[in-house]
């Protein structure tokens, strides 16, 4: 009897999920229930899924308003008219038109006017499929309305939107919160009723006891309607179901494909490659993922097309059939990966790929790929309440000042000390934590239908313009659609523009190596002795701190150590305390068989009986045990987060417990693999996506080696990495470079590189206009250099303070006229209060005025470079007020070995961290006086008395320390050391500084 019922997917104004919709249905004993929410279908599939668990049959439909203002309620018949529905609500949403007052005449779904509706816009005529809803708080109405003689067109319609009061009052705050205003300036034309509750259905049936035909039409109604999607363990695949037209057609074109790939993946050939395939090809065709790995083939044939570079990722890499098709750059017989991790019978899913595109190139392929498909729709997201977002939004609309706002989301609340409106708010938030806030974009998930997306949810229009589903990822899978993950990523930008830079730089070696040939890589002395040593600043995920230390600890000098330690530095294996036993059985070889079980040194000898793989959850529940397949994945996939169903994980768990105590396995044994196993899961990589992202690391650490300029240019301008552009301009000068400022003359937007000069972009001045910029280039473009400041501003519009900048960081130094002798003749020359926006037509004949010598010192400059760049070319050390007074760096580590050390840093990086107890701890990267980097610790008690107090220099006293060979200073004390006093503003007869300008190096 309940035709429009709400959820909290009726974004901030619904108060509770469909689940908890479902069980008040079951309490109120009522059998039939449409979920109705407000233009939006976000709860429905996991509606329909969840409805037979509570003895519902459920109905699908949608409750079109403008704001919050009703306009009608259309209700699908069937799976055609909830498609219907979906194509009507997401014209007007991607169109962002107001709904109308009257519906379409649909084939498919019913229309319910609001009985105040239909007296207002004096709605006569109703076609067969409309009807006029009547909620309890109307029958007062009804007798007296000419609509009561219309009795073959009345239905209940009863909204239901709260359980009980504490729901009216979140939904009142959601309100407020979605208006952005107070809660004491909420309207009430903003509200829905009090009375939107649902009765037990005997109760409702009291209601409308003087009207029976009413309550006729609408279980006539209810009874007439019916919805079906398949959440069956055995539900067929919702994707495209054939690339060609046919399944006979799209497996011969796969089998044409891998052939064609044989010869270039394997020109000598290999044992056991044609073995593999034989079984890949019969397990794929088997469970009907033919179109799913051609699909793949097209995407990444049109990037290779377009020049683009892209890499292969996920469970995917672990198949040889998308080695062949060039989807991945993996190996999986070099690696023995594990192919049932990838796709197994026990499995519905299809198997995961990741395609990573250049940031730049990704956006393009996107729109390849909505023009190349037919049902082409981002995957949806729910952006949800989280804690201090929910308390800094009640706060505004309790009018809690911003201080007291601040103070609660830090957690500074005692219910003692507080007054009434902060544990409101603190009441409150606790209801509205976690639910839905706005629809969202999954970070790469695009969805390839066989049926019309609308066949499944309306879509909504995000500001990246393309039509993005109103569900998530999880119940996507659950109704048998399975995401194609398009990713973004600016390690593969910096690869493609290093390119392009040594085409320009170094054009006679630019053809002299293939990026993609990543076998050549993998055995190139000078590349791996980067990675044995660590000297990998800005190459993709091998450059952090964490990870620089990993290698030194493992000494890893070649591709497969590499994959290990991709995988060994996630949390996961951190956090199990197996990364340090992972480190010593790979120092001590004989640890393994002394330490290891020998059931997991048999399952995983390559990784010392260590799980460090996703697929080490499969093989140690498999084997260890004796779970099938598909009970390993489901462990593994429970503890991703990416799993539905706790019940059956709980069952599984407890199956691995009870199979091993079987075996008689003790419980010590037995739970301390599980351990092993809860721990690190859920953060671990498939050894095949740790594979991808060594291939990746391989290629730009080859690009290091041999190209090193070009390559940090590229990593400069694609936004960087871990670390500050000031430290990538810093390597870069390490490894040769010469560094200038920006110059009008040679410097673009990015920055460039002539030979081994390196000209900083003019991005990097912060207050200088991007206007101003892209004149300057276009002018230049156009006309050629600039001859002089005269010349400069003859031809570029421009004022006084835009010039100012460009002037004092030095930006006309090929003139050979001191800046402070430039800046009065650009300030004779523009009229300060007047911005000039174009060039003169005819360049004017200047007065030559006569300006006093002037000259500028290195300090002025290197302070000049602070303010405007936010670091300064020179060296740090050389900007301190008192010289540092020792020359200790990175290289007497050694020498210093379990002893004290007093030496200075400049600030690289820190990782605030806590202990186990919670006490807070730090681990900092810094550079010494010559460049080179080295790393400290300061632990709880040295921490708590001593704090890093932004970028700077600091002087450290404390023990060098080894562990497995790798040094760093357990810190026992600190101070940071004071800039000198700025000489712009300081009187420079009291500085004695004496100062020569040279980097750190």
């Amino acid at each position: 009897m309940y035709l429009n019922c709400h959820t909290y997917y009726s974004l901030r104004f619904g108060t509770f999920s469909e689940k908890e919709l479902l069980r008040l249905a079951q309490e109120n004993e009522v059998t039939r229930l449409v979920l109705t929410d407000i233009n939006n279908t976000s709860a429905c599939l996991n509606f329909v899924r969840l409805a037979p668990d509570f003895n519902v049959t459920p109905i699908l439909g949608i409750d079109f308003r403008n704001g919050i203002d009703p306009c009608f309620v259309g209700i699908a018949q069937n799976n055609e008219g909830f498609m219907e529905l979906n194509n009507f609500l997401s014209r007007h949403l991607h169109q962002q038109k107001e709904i109308p007052p009257t519906a379409p005449k649909f084939q498919n779904a019913y229309v319910v006017y609001p009985f105040e509706k239909v007296l207002l816009h004096e709605i006569d005529h109703l076609g067969e499929k409309e009807f006029i809803g009547v909620s309890i708080k109307d029958l007062r109405k009804l007798p007296f309305s000419k609509l009561s003689n219309l009795k073959n067109k009345l239905v209940v319609l009863q909204p239901v939107t709260f359980r009980h009061k504490s729901d009216f009052n979140a939904h009142r705050l959601l309100r407020a919160i979605d208006n952005n205003i107070l809660l004491s300036q909420l309207e009430k034309t903003e509200e829905a009723s009090e009375d939107e509750k649902m009765f037990p259905i005997t109760n409702l049936a009291a209601a409308f006891s003087e009207h029976p035909h009413i309550l006729e039409n609408t279980e006539s109604l209810l009874r007439s309607c019916h919805i079906f999607f398949d959440f069956s363990e055995n539900r067929s695949p919702q994707n495209l179901r054939t690339y060609l037209g046919s399944q006979e057609a799209d497996e011969a074109l796969l089998e044409k494909l891998c052939q064609e790939g044989l010869p270039y993946r394997y020109p000598d050939g290999g044992e056991g490659i044609l073995e593999r395939l034989e079984k890949e090809m019969k397990l794929i065709k088997e469970m009907g993922f033919v179109s799913y790995f051609l699909i793949n083939h097209d995407i990444v044939s049109e990037a290779r097309k377009r020049g683009f570079f892209y890499v292969g990722r996920g469970s995917g890499a672990n198949s040889i059939v998308a080695y062949l098709l060039r989807i991945t750059d993996v190996d999986p017989i070099e690696l023995d990966l594990y192919f049932e991790r990838f796709i197994n019978l026990y499995r519905a899913n299809p198997p995961d790929f990741d395609i990573d595109f250049s940031h730049r190139d990704r956006p393009e392929m996107t729109q390849y790929i909505f023009d190349r498909f037919e049902h082409v729709a981002l995957l949806g997201t729910y952006v949800t309440f989280k804690e201090r977002g929910v308390i800094r939004e009640l706060g505004k609309v309790f009018g809690l000042p911003k201080r007291e706002i601040d103070a609660l989301c830090e957690g500074g609340y005692s219910p003692k000390s507080s007054d009434d409106i902060s544990r409101l708010v603190i009441k409150y938030g606790r209801l509205l934590m976690g639910m839905p806030n706005y629809l969202s974009i999954h970070a790469g998930g695009i969805l390839i239908s066989d049926k019309p997306l609308h066949w499944f949810s309306a879509t909504h229009l995000p500001p990246k313009g393309f039509p993005t589903t109103q569900f998530d990822m999880v119940i996507a899978e659950d109704v048998g659609l399975f995401k194609f993950d398009i990713l973004g990523q600016r390690g593969l930008s910096k690869i493609r523009e290093t390119l392009d830079i040594i085409a320009y730089n170094q054009p006679e070696k630019a053809n002299s190596f293939d990026i993609h040939n990543v076998r050549k890589f993998k055995t190139d002395r000078s590349v791996n002795e980067l990675i044995k040593t660590a000297q990998c600043m800005g190459c993709f995920y091998v450059e952090s701190p964490a990870m620089r230390m990993l290698l030194r600890k493992l000494e890893v000098d070649n591709y497969l150590g590499l994959v290990a330690a991709s995988s060994i530095i996630r949390p996961g294996v951190a956090k199990s305390g197996m990364m340090r036993e992972y480190i010593l059985r790979h120092r001590n070889k004989g640890r393994a068989e002394e330490k290891g079980h020998p059931v997991m040194l048999d399952i995983m000898p390559e990784t010392y009986g260590v799980m460090v793989y996703q697929e080490d959850v499969i093989k140690v529940a498999h084997h260890f045990a004796d779970l099938d397949l598909g009970e390993a994945d489901v462990l593994r996939r429970g503890m991703s987060g990416k799993f539905r169903s706790r019940e059956e994980f709980d069952k599984v768990r407890l199956k691995f417990i009870d199979n091993c105590r079987k075996k008689g396995e003790p419980d010590s044994v037995i739970f301390e693999v599980w351990e092993q196993i809860a721990s690190f899961a859920g953060y671990a990589f498939a050894k095949g996506h740790s594979a991808s992202y060594a291939v990746e690391s391989y290629q730009t650490l080859y690009l290091r080696a041999y190209f090193p300029l070009e390559y940090m240019v590229a990593v400069l301008n694609n936004g960087g990495g871990f670390y500050r552009a000031e430290f990538y301009v810093h390597e870069a000068r390490m490894l040769g470079g010469i560094i200038h400022p920006p110059c009008v003359n040679q410097s673009f937007h990015v920055n460039a590189i002539y030979g081994k000069d390196i000209f900083l972009g003019f991005g990097y001045l912060r207050e200088l206009e991007l206007r101003v910029s892209e004149r300057i280039l276009k002018e230049r473009g156009k006309n050629g250099s600039f001859s002089s400041l005269e010349d400069f501003l003859d031809r570029v519009g421009i004022s006084i303070e835009q010039i100012s900048i460009l002037i004092r960081i030095d930006a006309f130094r090929f003139t050979g006229v001191n800046k402070h002798q430039l800046l009065w003749k650009a300030h004779l020359f523009l009229n300060k209060s007047t911005k000039i926006d174009h060039p003169k037509l005819f360049p004017p004949k200047h007065q030559d005025f006569k300006i006093p010598h002037l000259h500028t010192t290195h300090l002025e400059t290197a302070f000049a470079e602070l303010e405007l760049l936010g670091f300064c070319l020179c060296s740090p050390f050389d900007i301190l007020a008192e010289p540092p007074k020792n020359n200790r760096c990175a290289a007497d580590l050694e020498r210093f070995l379990n002893n004290y050390i007093d030496i200075y840093g400049y600030l690289v990086t820190v990782k605030n961290t806590k202990t186990h107890h919670g006490k807070r701890m730090h681990f900092a990267t810094l550079v010494d006086q010559k460049g080179e980097v080295f790393d400290t610790v300061l632990f709880p008690p040295v921490a708590a008395n001593y704090f890093f107090r932004g970028k700077g220099v600091y002087r450290f006293y404390g023990k060098v320390v080894s562990e497995f060979g790798f040094l760093s200073i357990e810190v026992v004390k600190m101070q940071k050391q004071d800039y000198i006093q700025d000489p712009r503003y300081a009187d420079m007869k009291t500085s004695t500084k004496v100062f020569s300008k040279k980097p750190m190096t």
